[in-house]
């Protein structure tokens, strides 16, 4: 029972920080594909950056950046400049300076806040970016000093998974897989980090329709994400913008049957 504990707990925390990024500020803030309740996006503006440490704010910026300048030398983060193994760092460092830019007022980053009406987080106002970390970190000590080690580490690593998620998204996500639209970037479709990341690795699909709340377009495609953005909307916490969602693959055509000819 306990390691099904862990592992629940684990998988809790995983969820609650890839839907904090995946609906409320991928499709939510940076796309407007979903329209969140105002009690929801208030509460995601004041207590993101507490659940995934990473700004709201900043990430959308970034985000808005990434697809302006996909996959060439102004892409914050892109394999095709720093290869597979650098995305890490890369998205660490654009990050860090998107942050700067919005605190100094720099046009270059502020001109991609259209909608995004809100300031940065306190935590990042006031540069006191650590504290979500320290206070996970001391949560997760907490339940290892008190015997429970691996629930400790499992909501740790859970809560805190942003920076593997993103980097998986990242650099495979424009590496690695199929492609379904001729899209001027390197975007693809990468299955398995579909299905781990809520639909976040249909990369050439929603680079191709990015205000699409739907990553998939093909139904075997998982996009485990907008389901969860069906099931929020049926209790108001947000509207998905149908107009925008991805128009369904044409049916192929029917073979053409044979013509019979009459008996004379």
């Amino acid at each position: 029972m306990y390691f099904i504990l862990c592992a629940l707990v684990f998988l809790a925390a995983y969820l609650l920080n890839a839907m904090t990024i995946t609906i409320g500020y991928h499709r939510g803030l940076a796309h407007g594909s979903v329209a969140l309740a105002p009690a929801v996006r208030r509460a995601l503006i004041v207590g993101g950056s507490w659940i995934t440490g990473i700004d709201p704010k900043a990430w959308s910026v970034m985000h808005r950046m990434h697809h302006q300048h996909s996959d060439t030398p102004e892409d914050p983060h892109s394999p095709t400049n720093v290869g597979l193994l650098g995305i890490g760092m890369e998205q660490l460092r654009s990050y860090e300076r998107v942050l700067r830019g919005l605190i100094r007022q720099e046009e270059r980053y502020t001109r991609h806040t259209k909608g995004l009406d809100f300031p940065l987080s306190w935590v990042n106002r006031t540069r006191r970016w650590y504290l979500p970390y320290l206070l996970h970190a001391t949560v997760g000590i907490a339940l290892a000093l008190s015997g429970m080690w691996l629930l400790g580490l499992g909501y740790f690593l859970g809560m805190m998974s942003h920076p593997i998620q993103g980097g998986l998204v990242n650099a495979l996500g424009h590496a690695v897989g199929g492609r379904n639209f001729d899209t001027p970037d390197e975007s693809r479709n990468n299955w398995i980090v579909a299905a781990l990341i809520l639909g976040e690795g249909l990369q050439n699909n929603h680079h191709r329709f990015p205000k699409s709340a739907k990553f998939s377009y093909h139904p075997w495609e998982p996009d485990m994400g907008f389901r969860a953005c069906v099931l929020l909307e049926s209790v108001g916490a947000l509207t998905i913008d149908y107009e925008r969602l991805i128009p369904a693959p044409a049916p192929l055509a029917a073979p053409a049957r044979p013509l019979r000819r009459r008996a004379a």
